[in-house]
């Protein structure tokens, strides 16, 4: 981990979150600044920058990421209606915190393109 990261001192529990989801390699919380009414930052523990430094080695915890995401849409509901599954890489696609993320969005209508 990345001593300085704000994801992996979440991680760490030096930074509170509202966590949904927690397991040895991945964690789950409420983003603190929601563009959805369902709006939850889905981690791996491991420290990745962003998903062009995945290696072959990381392509299940990666996948662990989609299987939680799917497995909390269920239970925040919004599982049947839809939901959105989100990474961005690097700044012009907005990524802001340089840990890999997804973002889960549900609870309201989307449309496409995104923006």
């Amino acid at each position: 981990m990345e001593k300085d990261c704000i994801f992996c001192k979440i991680s760490r529990k030096e930074i509170p979150s509202k966590m949904v989801y927690a397991d040895e390699e991945v964690l789950a919380f409420e983003d603190i600044n929601p563009q959805a009414p369902v709006h939850i930052v889905i981690i791996p523990k491991k420290h990745i920058e962003k998903t062009s430094d995945i290696t072959e080695g990381d392509i299940g915890l990666i996948g662990k990421l989609v299987f939680v995401a799917q497995k909390i849409a269920k239970e925040k509901n919004v599982s049947d209606s839809g939901y959105r599954l989100v990474f961005n890489c690097n700044k012009d696609a907005g990524q802001a915190v340089f840990h890999i993320h997804l973002h889960l969005l549900g609870g309201r209508k989307f449309f496409w393109p995104p923006g």
